[in-house]
């Protein structure tokens, strides 16, 4: 078992440090390509923030394991939203924009209520569920670029990524090494978790919702809390629910569109929570356009309630 928690661990190093490779090198090639930074920061940087959780629910679906393949989508989409959030809430108030808000979280929202809605329908999220939702994706990410260009051509400042320049040598080594270390990181995470849940009576669905989410997300917990300790976290819940709309419509459609993955009732149940969250946190930050401690703080508790409950559910926890 201890053996188990160490290749867990690699396997999460491997997943981060493999996507921060594949994010330089193919940000490298598309400012070659005379790409525009903001360009690739919504699309080839977006993309790589995904990919733990990509490489762990596509390698579980492959491997039949689809209640942990679904369970990571959706608790690492929970985490994000009540952890990181929260946490960056304790130390400075977290603005978001009025565009955002408008727009993004609610799409994010739906992007929720599409994946439940083809859950229920024969409890099974099949090959063309997967094409639906990568296609929606797609339309998301057209979406993202013409709102972007459109904001740059009015004079509004938009963010750009900081590329690193790179030959064409190390162009090439990044993203080759990036993708080997995501893959066999991926397979060393859901290897690794199988072992532990069957060691610890767990079941698929708890270990995606909370060693595979945890793991995944662990990340972007510790950028964006060092960002607000420095008061440049202002971002950060914007940050969230793109990550989040990228979870759901890329790695749940990729995953789904190359091994049917099953749903369960409970995965309902937390799909329903993951939107009713989402609510909750909008209705939080709509009238002030920011989330401050004591939002933050409702939100850890939400989070600590909810990870006693799918532990009491899946008999870890004696009530």
């Amino acid at each position: 078992m201890a053996v188990s928690f160490i290749i867990l661990i690699v396997g999460f190093v491997l997943l981060v440090k493999g996507a921060d490779f594949f994010v330089d090198g193919a940000a490298a090639v598309a400012q070659k390509l005379s790409v525009p930074g903001f360009i690739i920061g919504m699309t080839v940087v977006a993309m790589g923030t995904s990919a733990p959780e990509c490489a762990v629910s596509i390698t579980a679906s492959l491997r039949g394991s689809n209640g942990m393949a679904i369970s990571n989508v959706i608790g690492s989409n929970v985490f994000n939203l009540l952890v990181v959030c929260g946490v960056c809430a304790l130390f400075a108030p977290l603005a978001i924009s009025k565009k955002t808000l408008k727009k993004e979280f609610p799409f994010s929202i739906l992007a929720a209520v599409v994946l439940l809605a083809v859950g229920m329908i024969g409890m099974l999220v099949g090959h063309v569920d997967g094409v639906l939702l990568l296609g929606i994706f797609v339309v998301f990410l057209v979406w993202m670029v013409m709102s972007a260009r459109k904001a740059m051509q009015s004079g509004e400042q938009i963010e750009s990524e900081e590329i690193k320049e790179l030959s064409n040598l190390k162009c090439f080594l990044y993203i080759a090494i990036g993708l080997v270390a995501i893959v066999a990181g991926g397979q060393m995470v859901v290897n690794s978790a199988e072992i532990i849940a069957l060691g610890f009576g767990m079941s698929e669905t708890l270990v995606g919702l909370t060693i595979c989410s945890i793991g995944t997300s662990l990340p972007e917990l510790v950028t964006s809390v060092v960002a607000s300790k420095k008061n440049q976290a202002g971002m950060a819940l914007g940050n969230v629910i793109g990550s989040n709309i990228f979870n759901i419509l890329l790695v749940a459609g990729i995953a789904s569109a190359i091994s049917p993955i099953a749903v369960t009732r409970n995965n309902l149940i937390d799909l329903v929570f993951l939107i009713a969250i989402s609510g909750y946190i909008m209705l939080l930050v709509w009238k002030k356009q920011e989330l401050r401690r004591g939002g933050g703080v409702s939100m850890l508790v939400l989070y600590a309630a909810y990870m006693v409950y799918i532990c009491v559910r899946d008999g870890m926890i004696i009530a």
